[in-house]
């Protein structure tokens, strides 16, 4: 599960921050998970709690805002939602959607003290 490896990455680049910003303890985070990131977010959910065990972070609310895919069809020009990677476009049917976004995997904000 590399979601685990994301969270410990992630909360280490946070008790960087809280040392460089002066803050001792991280009460809520807000991750923007696109729906093309190769991240599950149930996943993510289960290994919140071990990742953040003895951190500032531990005993934070973990909020999950799953972006959309989005993406511009190379033929017709149209701006449209992709459900995965080299989907047609529902705009006209043919050519081929570039990904534009719903690839990230990026904190929101963070609430802290």
């Amino acid at each position: 599960m590399h979601e685990l490896s994301l969270l410990e990455g992630l909360v280490q680049s946070l008790e960087a921050e809280a040392r460089d910003r002066g803050f001792s303890r991280i009460r809520r985070i807000r991750l923007e998970v696109g729906r093309l990131s190769s991240v599950e977010v149930e996943a993510l959910r289960f290994a919140f709690e071990p990742a953040t065990e003895g951190t500032l972070a531990e005993g934070a609310e973990l909020e999950i805002l799953e972006v959309p895919a989005k993406g511009t069809c190379r033929d017709c020009g149209a701006e449209v939602e992709v459900e995965a990677r080299f989907d047609f476009c529902p705009a006209c049917g043919t050519g081929f959607v570039a990904v534009t976004g719903g690839t990230e995997l990026r904190v929101k904000d963070l609430d802290v003290e």
